[in-house]
């Protein structure tokens, strides 16, 4: 059995250990006891949190705003009283990031728990990291969508011109030239998405989606070129009202956006009446609002809930994946802008993308 002396000198020892513990550790770690008081901390500790060794004694209630994390005392007191193990990954109002752990400190000889260990390893860097790697695989799913989408367009076009050919009669072919355009055209934006595509896997940034200035007009005549085939079968009627016309965007990005808007505009037109589309584009307080009119079959209030959600298709009567608005609504939230719909069945629709201020290239508007 020790003596009195023994024992002393045995927790002396610990104590000596214990300090030479908490001085040394790289990591930021708290010890606070079972009445909540702060007894001892790490060096690192006293530098992130801004600890003074004066604050040593004292209840952790009066220095918590020290660790800028609200929840922390309630973290600590369920660990008190359910002995087991905390982990969690926690932002501070500082907006970095931890991985906190708070383990019970055991008194194995009254089996109680006499207060808890806190340890913070800074995991902003990596939280970071994880964030650029989501929008990376966000990016990389929309180009793909996208790919597809371009790729099917062209496709449509073709097949429509050469449907288009076969109903030529045998003594029109002034008309022929045309339609070979048409085919011409087609193959040209097959050729073009698909040679984007290789040309991907070995120059990452070749297909990157670069924000520059662009003029909203040069933009319109790039899509009704390559809308050609639907323009001419329906008789579409396209007209603009351009207060503003130049902005910064991705170029591609855009054009599907636009593009996408005019064919769904044509397409979702009944057969016995003639598309007729207004495209707007005009300032409304701090934004740049494009707005795509047509005179096409609506979308009741319910189904307008679900458009924007990919492969959801409100029209089935129509060939579609589903997939033109998802994009449409993906690529302007992605550049902090907004889309909406005004529209009743039968009665046409007017979709608006509302961009900030900072897309409009300014010396346009005055």
């Amino acid at each position: 059995m020790q003596s009195k002396n023994e024992q002393i000198s045995e927790l002396i020892g610990l104590n000596e250990e214990l300090e030479n513990y908490f001085s040394n550790t790289i990591i930021p770690q708290l010890f606070v006891d079972a009445q909540l008081a702060l007894r001892k901390f790490t060096p690192p500790a006293m530098r992130q949190f801004n600890l003074k060794r004066e604050y040593i004694g004292r209840p952790l209630e009066e220095i918590s705003e020290n660790f800028r994390y609200p929840t922390i005392i309630d973290n600590i007191k369920e660990v008190i009283a359910t002995g087991k193990i905390l982990e969690k990954e926690i932002q501070t109002t500082d907006m970095r990031w931890y991985q906190m752990n708070i383990l019970p400190y055991l008194v194995r000889k009254e089996n109680t728990t006499n207060g808890v260990i806190i340890t913070f390893v800074d995991i902003t860097s990596r939280i970071k990291d994880l964030k650029e790697q989501e929008k990376l695989i966000a990016e990389h799913e929309l180009l793909l969508d996208t790919i597809a989408h371009d790729i099917k367009n062209p496709l449509f076009a073709l097949g429509l011109t050469i449907e288009m050919l076969r109903k030529l009669p045998e003594k029109s072919m002034e008309k022929f030239p045309v339609f070979l355009a048409h085919v011409e055209s087609s193959l040209l934006q097959i050729k073009k998405v698909v040679n984007d595509l290789v040309a991907t896997r070995w120059q990452e940034q070749r297909y990157k989606a670069e924000v520059e200035l662009l003029d909203l007009q040069n933009i319109l005549e790039d899509v009704r070129l390559t809308l050609a085939p639907q323009i001419l079968e329906s008789k579409a009627i396209i007209k603009e009202e351009l207060e503003i016309s130049q902005l910064r965007f991705a170029r591609r990005k855009l054009r599907s956006v636009i593009y996408n808007l005019l064919n769904n505009a044509i397409k979702y037109t009944p057969a016995n009446r003639i598309p007729e589309i207004l495209i707007s584009a005009y300032q409304e307080n701090d934004h740049l609002v494009i707005s795509v009119a047509d005179n096409g079959i609506g979308i009741s209030k319910a189904d307008q809930k679900s458009i924007f959600e990919k492969f959801q298709q409100v029209e089935t009567a129509s060939e579609g994946s589903g997939v033109g608005l998802y994009l449409v609504n993906t690529i302007v939230a992605s550049a902090n802008g907004k889309v909406t719909i005004d529209s009743e069945p039968d009665k046409g629709s007017v979709f608006k993308i509302s961009l900030p201020a900072v897309a409009v290239n300014i010396s346009s508007i005055q």
